[in-house]
């Protein structure tokens, strides 16, 4: 009778316990989400009227946040108060943008220094590629220097937001992808040329034969270039004209403007399109000249193949050293040594591992690597500087002990009584292994693929050491040969975070972004998981008649 009663209270302990983590995943979900989320949605513009020193000023913007403070606070953080102000006033943070032409892009205004506030209808925010967000008034487009007219100039704009666009993603495919293959083609020649110059190939025939195809890649280029120079100044042609709050006409081409739109006019069937695209954005483009003026695309990029190459090389590993430690390893010192090792292994600080994978697998064997078949590059380096490659393996050797242990407590949870029967009608031990073992061991092999899924996509201190960087001019992927390449640096996730965290110059503005982009990375991760989890679930079934 007590051990039921203690039974059920147990029963009751884990299960509040598993609610409780439940909660506080979701709480983490919606957090992030809130925080994040509300970035992409378009927020009313407001124009305030305030008192200064120096006479009215007029502010255009968002209202980034608010807060009540005393006046005893405002004193001791030294800043200079209005006469008589009240014991408690509200705090407002006002995101006026413009920051390439009035800067700072955030200003701080007390709820007593506001002589008039309210929200003009026709107000328009431009997205730009640099400079952030541009907050005024439409006043025209010029092209050519010449004033467009049209019966419906919002339309106008659009329209030619779209052809800019067109003209941008067009020079970017011309310089990716025709440009990059013409310079991968020269690369290849003055190679061939030094390599017949060191065997005393390089005669009057080769050289004139190097010469003419040297001339004519020369002149593709040259027309790849003319075009591309063009596009660009198609794309610029055009301008828009933005009066801001102080009076003044900016110019402000529309190949620098990635959206347009009046938050104050729109319908909420608009506000909702517009959120859409502005997410789309967010995961499907690169960044601009800043992280926080483009999307994520190449970080999310990044920390997928990554992920996928570092379970290329640890599942292998991984399995083949649980299967030697329990099917043929013996209880022995040796064996309990090893499992010691890699029990230690698995609480060692990740940085430790990026401080090896530098040493090891970057300047040893990568400039091996470099010295052996890419001589001719140096002192650049090819394969000795951070890489993907190298941050794969980093990470597949920190995860490691992870799937080990999976794997091997899977092995064994496997009734002896499958092998014994394996073995009793002829097969042997190879063949048990193959056919009855490793299959039963799968759903373990994945819960450690699952582990090990979760710990690489969120690590960040390791990558720092060995291949991840803040921008990258090309993904690692392309149409060129060998089409992945392993020795480029790369974009992550968990690393954009830390930058737009810690090393923003600007970090009010990009605070939105870091809760977006760890959703982004929670989600990301959930999604590998359960695909893992699927799969483990559906192989588990299968073979669920035979363990029991």
């Amino acid at each position: 009778m007590n051990a039921a009663r203690n039974n059920h209270r147990w029963r009751w302990l884990t299960g509040g316990a598993v609610a409780v983590s439940l909660l506080v995943f979701m709480l983490l979900i919606a957090l992030l989400g809130w925080q994040g989320l509300r970035y992409f949605w378009p927020q009313p513009v407001e124009l305030f009227t305030v008192n200064t020193p120096s006479g009215e000023q007029q502010l255009l913007g968002e209202v980034a946040g608010q807060q009540q403070v005393s006046r005893q606070q405002l004193e001791a953080s030294g800043q200079p108060l209005p006469p008589n102000l009240p014991e408690s006033v509200t705090r407002y943070l006002i995101k006026t943008g413009n920051r390439d032409f009035a800067a700072p892009d955030f200003r701080t205004v007390l709820s007593a220094e506001i002589v008039n506030r309210t929200t003009p209808g026709p107000v328009i925010v431009l997205q730009r590629l640099s400079g952030g967000n541009a907050y005024g008034w439409f006043d025209g487009l010029q092209e050519g220097g010449q004033t467009l007219m049209a019966r419906d100039l919002n339309q106008t704009l659009q329209q030619r937001l779209v052809q800019a666009r067109q003209h941008i993603a067009e020079a970017e495919k011309l310089r990716r992808v025709s440009m990059a293959r013409v310079n991968t083609q020269l690369e290849a020649l003055e190679k061939q040329r030094s390599k017949q110059i060191a065997r005393r190939n390089f005669d009057a025939q080769a050289q004139s034969v190097y010469e003419a195809d040297r001339a004519e890649l020369q002149r593709q280029f040259a027309r790849f270039a003319s075009r591309l120079s063009a596009l660009h100044v198609e794309s610029n042609n055009t301008v828009l004209l933005l009066r801001d709050a102080a009076g003044a006409t900016q110019r402000i081409p529309l190949g620098q403007i990635i959206s347009a739109w009046q938050p104050n006019t729109m319908s909420t069937w608009q506000k909702w399109q517009h959120f859409g695209d502005q997410l789309w954005h967010f995961v499907s483009d690169s960044s601009g000249d800043g992280q926080r003026d483009g999307g994520v695309f190449p970080a999310i990029f990044g920390t997928i193949l990554m992920v996928l190459l570092m379970s290329v090389v640890v599942m292998p590993l991984g399995v083949i050293a649980a299967i030697w430690l329990h099917e043929y390893a013996g209880r022995n010192m040796l064996t309990r040594l090893v499992r010691i090792a890699v029990v230690n292994l698995a609480g060692v600080p990740s940085i430790v591992y990026g401080v090896f994978g530098l040493g090891f697998f970057v300047w040893l064997m990568g400039g091996s690597i470099d010295r052996l078949f890419f001589a001719g590059t140096l002192p650049n380096p090819t394969f000795g500087t951070p890489g993907l490659l190298w941050a794969s393996l980093t990470l597949a050797l920190l995860t490691l002990p992870v799937v080990i242990v999976a794997t091997e407590e899977g092995l064994s949870r496997i009734p002896p009584a499958l092998r014994q029967g394996s073995l009793a009608l002829g097969a042997t031990q190879a063949e048990t292994l193959w056919h009855v073992t490793l299959p039963l061991a799968v759903p373990a092999m994945l819960t450690g693929l699952i582990l090990a899924v979760a710990r690489a996509a969120g690590e960040t201190a390791p990558l720092m050491l060995v291949g991840v960087v803040k921008m990258v001019p090309e993904l690692p992927i392309d149409s060129l040969f060998p089409y992945l390449h392993l020795d480029r640096k790369f974009m992550h996730l968990g690393f954009q975070i830390y930058d737009l965290a810690f090393q923003s110059p600007n970090a009010e503005a990009d605070r939105p972004l870091v809760f977006a982009t760890a959703l982004l990375l929670v989600l990301l991760i959930l999604g590998l998981n359960l695909v893992a989890m699927i799969l483990r679930h559906r192989l588990r079934e299968r073979y669920r008649a035979l363990m029991h």
